[in-house]
């Protein structure tokens, strides 16, 4: 049977090391605040940041929020944005996603400075992925695949990689992020020829396509780590990813769940970044 990747203890030393810089960062009389704004009343968002507000509280992470009614005007939500954009005392800003139709996701995106773009949503936050930059930050659940990965001393260097997800929010960061680490990274997608194939064949296996039950026996061999990213909900309100876990836990190596695997760790990352934020923000004002 198959090692269970869970993201508990990944995540829980994600945040000691947090609230470490924070403790750093406190005692030089800086205070890392996060902003966020909500639009409407989604009940996945509102679970998550209340989540959210709980790790910011025991990181010593300050949190303002904006919450607005769904039919708010794209004018009042991108007046809150650039408010925050440009107050010195706030070093992390995010806006929960998707907004509603009236809004543009584009201009708010854009109204983000890279510098606080702590969900890792702007286009020069990607860019940094791509180049290696240190401007902006990487999308959370792309880099808590990896911190889950580092967690259980998963050796990527020389690894196969397939990666099964195209998206600006997981798949395409993710690839360039393992490559980063000198992995060997197939992307694939819903339309991939030969999915199973490639996935067999691949040393790591990292679902997030969205679709449940899309990898499945046929996608395992022994030996491999399967990371499963998808988040699923059934008509029942069950939760499910995009992996047959029963049939990954039989012939692979070492499997992550849903829930309890990434999604776990992805938080603890986005308050990483709120601290890495304010400690370069201290390095911008010494250059």
């Amino acid at each position: 049977m198959a090692k269970i990747l869970y993201g508990k203890e990944t995540a829980a030393s994600l945040a000691q090391q947090t609230a470490e810089k924070v403790s750093a960062l406190r005692a030089k009389e800086i205070v890392p605040a996060l902003a966020l704004i909500r639009v409407g009343e989604n009940g996945g968002d509102e679970v998550y940041e209340r989540g959210i507000c709980r790790r910011c509280e025991k990181a010593g992470i300050s949190v303002v929020k904006r919450e607005f009614p769904a039919d708010v005007s794209e004018a009042e939500v991108l007046s809150a944005v650039e408010k925050f954009a440009k107050d010195p005392a706030v070093h992390g800003l995010m806006a929960f996603r998707p907004l509603p139709a009236q809004i543009s996701d584009e201009k708010i995106r854009a109204a983000i400075p890279p510098e606080k773009d702590v969900d890792g949503v702007t286009d020069i936050s990607l860019a940094g992925v791509f180049t290696g930059s240190d401007r902006g930050f990487a999308p959370c659940t792309a880099e808590a695949c990896v911190r889950l990965l580092d967690g259980y001393g998963v050796e990527l260097c020389g690894k196969s990689a397939a990666v099964v997800g195209r998206s600006l929010v997981v798949g395409k960061p993710l690839a360039m992020l393992l490559t980063g680490r000198n992995a060997t990274v197939t992307l694939c997608h819903t339309k991939t020829k030969n999915l199973a194939e490639i996935c067999a064949r691949s040393e790591l296996v990292i679902a997030a396509a969205g679709k449940p039950g899309l990898l499945g026996r046929d996608c395992f061999a022994a030996g491999q780590t399967v990371l499963d990213v998808g988040v699923n909900v059934g008509g029942d309100g069950s939760v499910c990813g995009d992996v047959d876990f029963a049939a990954a836990e039989e012939i692979v190596s070492a499997v992550s769940p849903v829930p309890g695997g990434v999604g776990a760790v992805t938080s603890a990352v986005l308050i990483e970044h709120v601290a890495e934020a304010a400690e370069r923000s201290i390095r911008r004002t010494e250059q």
